[in-house]
């Protein structure tokens, strides 16, 4: 996914709570804060980056497959900056929760998400365990 891919690019330091600290105290939303607001700045950049350069990449082609080769090319890019914009908006959502310090607690059953599982996915909104009850429900629904 590109939001673990941007947050490899920008190496953050995990945090690293001092014994007995408070879960989710000023300084771990800090942190998160900023993870988050950084990835989503990258987020924006790549995507003006993709409309500047499909704009100066609009050519077109008298070869029938290299037009079908541009437009595959192009749905592909599109799709993948739709996601990102999906992503921002999570982020946006992300940052609200923080600023009313219900960051870092399960939707689901309230209880810690865990600073591990956060800096592995800064947008989490479950739990491990209620995520994997999620994705099993998830899967016997498909079926």
């Amino acid at each position: 996914m590109a939001a673990e891919q941007l947050l490899h690019r920008k190496a953050f330091l995990p945090y690293v709570p001092k014994k007995g600290e408070e879960y989710m105290n000023k300084k771990q939303l800090a942190h998160f804060r900023n993870i988050l607001e950084t990835l989503k700045v990258e987020l924006s950049q790549d995507i003006d980056r993709t409309v500047h350069t499909m704009q100066d990449e609009a050519t077109v082609f008298a070869d029938p497959n290299d037009r079908a080769s541009q437009e595959s090319d192009m749905a592909l890019e599109l799709r993948n900056r739709d996601r990102e914009r999906k992503l921002i908006k999570k982020i946006e959502e992300t940052i609200a929760k923080i600023e009313s310090q219900d960051y870092g607690y399960c939707e689901s059953c309230g209880v810690e998400i865990g600073l591990k599982r956060l800096e592995a996915r800064p947008t989490a909104t479950l739990c491990i365990d209620c995520k994997t009850l999620d994705e099993v429900r998830e899967k016997q629904l498909a079926k």
